[in-house]
């Protein structure tokens, strides 16, 4: 699930940096936080996906005029259970009727707005000295909330131009979160959660993602507050002021009905160094790969790759140098705490052999096992033995504990995109930059299963006739890659012990239908999947990317929640090893057929979710009813009939791509993904 950001004409710079980083300090393993702007608020199909909506501080008027498109679809996402956060101008925007610096020349702004989440009036400043552009105005102030901890004072909170929320008391659906303490604001409303039909609206008239012991926020604090002030106060330590803002911070996502982070989780400053490792029985074979794919280089130790994207230090294997690299990396940690993870620097990669790395080396995933484990199971889906000329999926593999994107580490360096031999396995425990389908970011807490997988074929008939796939088919991967999930996910946890629950969304979703509290199936995400291409003379690289979700189950589900109740041996190793064993069998049958899925058609649609099931195209005017009946076995289009053709001799199909359409299926809308 997603806490979107409005980014955008209006939104301050400032105020969307901090509003970020706060949200993700509270919130980031449960929920991807990210921007999105007021033309995808009004044509994108965001809100089956998002847990909170959110509009920074910056200036009301800019949000007026570019967000006039959005305003239905904002109002319906809040009516319908949707949870809205207004920060300050935001705030204004968010309220019935704004009246800010009457009298005040230049500065004066009055008029209704549209939402009225809080049906009253925003007035403000509520402290005076605001000017555009410019921290001069701004104070430190002190709020008395009326929360949870009723009665608590917070000091330290970073004010500039918020308003007051005139008469809260009065309406009904409107309860009062915190008072202005200070000065001519005392007893005025600084906060409100308003109940919008089904959802919830929190504004709040000052900057609470402003931090209190660093940046504007403790600039502004040490301007505002004197000795005597601050003697007076609850706190005198801006540490102890930062940890009440924070907290201030739960509050509120928490009264929206988000669910906070988990605490205690190792918190990564930067990418982890990387191991490029292989079977046991295929002893040298990372090596022979970096010598094949740099030659000229692969007699230095260490080697220097720079690329597009990354800067890559290839370097033996030895104990001295990884214990050297992650000593490094805990004390840059220590030393540098941060919000904001670092991406930049050199991705160091060491080339393993034998017996390495040690299992310290690589806590949070047994490398040994997950070899073991694909040494065992590919026999039984009949893939032929390895050697170091040819070797399947899985066998010479990436990993790190903590990487930018499995993803972006291969498709946006073509060095080594285009250099290291195929198939080549790039996983992680920890994305710091995971990707999804389009803009998507996917999400990786701890027990999220995420890699990917490099292949390499031609895409002309001549002298790798073996290896050829026709341009139009690559679109099939991606649910070939679906399929080889589901199926490996059904054998990991067994039918009736949870694996039957396993299927597929189109066009490249993994679901697993769940009870909820009220013992009714729900439709829960698993995982997803991504394809990217790069097409060099005759051939193309493909990186499949995948995330699963294995053990962690917030905010959706996870297949120890489908096995819960049963005795099932799941691990993260064996779990990858079942999907890299089911996917070469069905990428081998595929590449066979060059390219065709007619092998795998009708399992596909045993499989997903969607047989028979009746829809509406909203991507026609006017709307139409459709069902689906399956997907076209030349082009992979998801392939639709009208219900008043459906019994004719000549049904009329609609036919629709995976990457120009999305799938609502709580909405049962087929929607244009623009």
């Amino acid at each position: 699930m997603n806490v979107l950001v409005l980014s955008g004409p209006g939104v301050s710079d400032t105020c969307l940096e901090y509003t970020i980083s706060s949200l993700k300090s509270v919130l980031e393993s449960n929920y991807t936080v990210q921007t999105i702007s007021p033309k995808e608020l009004s044509s994108h199909p965001w809100a089956q996906s998002c847990a909170l909506l959110v509009i920074p501080g910056g200036r009301d008027l800019p949000y007026v005029s570019s967000l006039a498109p959005a305003v239905r679809v904002i109002n319906d996402y809040v009516n319908n259970g949707g949870s809205f956060l207004g920060i300050c101008a935001g705030a204004y925007y968010a309220s019935g009727r704004v009246e800010w610096e009457v009298g005040n020349g230049g500065y004066e702004v009055v008029g209704d707005r549209p939402h009225r989440f809080f049906p009253g009036i925003a007035r403000g400043c509520v402290y005076p000295g605001f000017r555009y552009e410019s921290d001069t105005g701004a104070r430190s102030i002190s709020l008395e909330l009326h929360t949870s901890r009723e009665g608590t004072r917070v000091d330290g909170i970073f004010y500039n131009g918020g308003g007051e929320f005139v008469d809260a008391e009065t309406f009904p659906n409107v309860k009062i979160l915190a008072e202005y303490l200070d000065d001519e604001g005392a007893g005025k409303t600084a906060a409100v959660l308003c109940n919008v039909g089904r959802g919830r609206a929190i504004l709040w008239g000052p900057h609470l993602e402003f931090p209190i012991n660093s940046g504007p926020g403790f600039v502004t604090l040490n301007r505002t507050w004197t000795s005597s002030t601050v003697g007076s106060s609850r706190s005198q330590d801006p540490s102890s002021m930062e940890s009440e803002r924070i907290a201030l911070i739960r509050d509120t996502v928490q009264l929206l009905g988000l669910k906070l982070g988990r605490s205690g989780e190792r918190t990564y400053s930067g990418p982890l160094p990387q191991f490029l490792t292989s079977a046991p029985s295929l002893s040298g074979l990372p090596w022979q790969a970096f010598s094949q794919a740099f030659p000229a280089e692969s007699k230095d130790d260490p080697v220097r790759i720079p690329d597009i994207n990354d800067e890559f230090l290839f370097r033996k294997y030895s104990e001295e140098s990884v214990r050297n690299a992650l000593a490094d990396e805990d004390h840059d940690s220590s030393t540098n705490p941060q919000t904001e993870i670092s991406l930049g620097g050199v991705r160091q990669i060491f080339i393993c052999d034998g017996d390495s790395p040690k299992v310290s080396d690589t806590p949070k995933f047994n490398i040994h096992a997950f070899h073991q484990y694909l040494a065992n199971t590919r026999p039984a889906l009949g893939l032929p033995q390895s050697s170091n000329a040819r070797w399947g999926i899985g066998e010479l593999l990436l990993y790190g504990e903590a990487v930018t994107s499995t993803q972006t580490l291969l498709d946006r360096n073509p060095k080594l995109l285009g250099n290291l031999p195929t198939p080549l396995l790039s996983l992680a425990s920890h994305q710091l930059s995971g990707r999804g389908r389009g803009a998507n970011v996917w999400l990786s807490p701890a027990g999220c299963l995420q890699f990917s997988i490099m292949l390499r074929v031609s895409t002309e008939l001549g002298s790798a006739k073996d290896r050829y796939v026709p341009p139009p088919r690559l679109v099939f991967i991606q649910y070939l890659m679906g399929l080889a999930v589901v199926e490996a996910c059904r054998d990991v946890l067994g039918i009736g012990q949870g694996g039957e629950r396993v299927r597929l969304k189109w066009p490249n979703d993994i679901y697993g239908i769940v009870q909820n509290e009220d013992g009714k199936e729900e439709k829960k995400k698993l995982g997803g999947i991504i394809v990217s291409t790069s097409f060099s003379g005759s051939s193309v690289s493909i990186v499949v990317g995948c995330g699963v979700n294995v053990f962690n189950e917030r905010p959706s589900t996870s297949l120890s929640a489908l096995a819960r109740g049963h005795q099932v041996d799941l691990s993260m190793e064996k779990t990858a090893a079942h999907i890299m064993a089911q996917f070469e069998s069905m990428w081998a049958r595929f590449v066979d057929a060059r390219g065709s899925f007619d092998p795998f058609m009708e399992l596909y649609l045993e499989r997903w979710l969607h047989s028979d099931e009746q829809v509406t195209l909203t991507t026609v005017t006017p709307h139409k009813s459709v069902r689906i009946v399956g997907l076209t076995p030349d082009h992979g289009l998801l392939r639709t009939v009208t219900e008043e053709s459906m019994w004719s001799a000549k049904p009329s199909y609609i036919d629709l791509q995976p990457d120009g359409n999305s799938f609502d299926m709580m909405a049962g809308l087929i929607k244009t993904k623009t």
